[in-house]
């Protein structure tokens, strides 16, 4: 049985921790708020960019080079993930599930971007090709990341470096969930074409300067909107992931104390006790 004096320098360092944990879910909870806010106004806009894209395409014959379906099974694999820790699975459930599609063979050649730290460290010590790291990004996501990088993928799949290139990050749910999404970011996925009611008139354009030169600007636009969303998200994401985390370590700190408390006070009084009998035992031999 431990001595009273470990148990006190025992609940001295839960209460210590406990105080960092709290401390860490605060300022996560105030991160949170700054990161929710940017992925509510860049969904909108995402959004609505896809609507309009999808009409304007289905309205012309103009052909992209971001548009062109290949064949080919060389691809990039960007993975998105934080650059700190504790943030309870964020970081693990996304690596697990690039690896399994990795290992299951999914792609022919694919070649790894690595966005975050973490994913950067676990892929280095891999077999997989990291093409791209990018180790400080996630600390602090910039309204230029998302641009920067879809000009990197679109540059790599037009010069034919790639056939295709694919992003897996962490989506923003809510405050207690958030789901691991893979998606196709280049070629550009046909899109979906909102259809019209037969008794609403039918959605048309009056092109300015015209449609090829419209859909000339917006593909490149539509996929840094992509890749800066994602960024956004997988920031509110692990935000959120990491308040939860360290609200539950301060819970269970919280719990060990309590319980570190109750076998401080046992032993506490099973030492005052034994000292009472030996005190007893030795005045009962003395007048004997």
């Amino acid at each position: 049985m431990p001595s009273t004096r470990d148990l006190q320098r025992r609940i001295r360092s839960v209460k210590g921790t406990q105080q960092i944990t709290k401390a860490m879910k605060m300022v996560a909870a105030a991160k949170l708020r700054r990161a929710q806010t940017r992925i509510t106004e860049a969904r909108p806009y995402a959004d609505t960019l896809g609507k309009v894209l999808g009409n304007l395409a289905a309205r012309t014959e103009h052909d992209h080079p971001l548009l062109e379906q290949r064949d080919g099974g060389h691809i990039w694999l960007v993975l998105v993930t934080s650059d700190k820790g504790l943030c309870g699975s964020f970081n693990t459930n996304l690596l697990r599930a690039a690896e399994r599609d990795l290992e299951v063979g999914r792609w022919a050649e694919p070649e790894l971007v690595t966005i975050g730290r973490k994913a950067s460290d676990y892929f280095r010590r891999r077999k997989w090709k990291v093409v791209h790291d990018e180790r400080e990004t996630m600390n602090k996501v910039s309204p230029e990341d998302g641009p920067r990088l879809a000009k990197m993928f679109m540059q790599a799949f037009t010069s034919g470096q790639v056939d295709s290139v694919w992003m897996m990050s962490n989506q923003f749910a809510s405050l207690i969930r958030y789901e691991t999404v893979l998606e196709r970011l280049l070629p550009i996925e046909p899109p979906v074409v909102q259809e019209t009611s037969q008794q609403g008139p039918s959605i048309d354009y009056l092109y300015e300067p015209d449609a090829e030169q419209l859909i000339d600007e917006l593909l490149p636009r539509h996929v840094e909107v992509q890749v800066q969303r994602a960024l956004y998200d997988s920031a509110a994401a692990e935000q959120a992931a990491r308040m939860t985390s360290m609200d539950a370590a301060t819970k269970n700190a919280g719990e060990m104390i309590e319980s570190l408390t109750l076998l401080y006070n046992r032993t506490r009084q099973a030492a005052i006790t034994k000292e009472l009998i030996e005190i007893v035992s030795g005045a009962e031999a003395l007048g004997e």
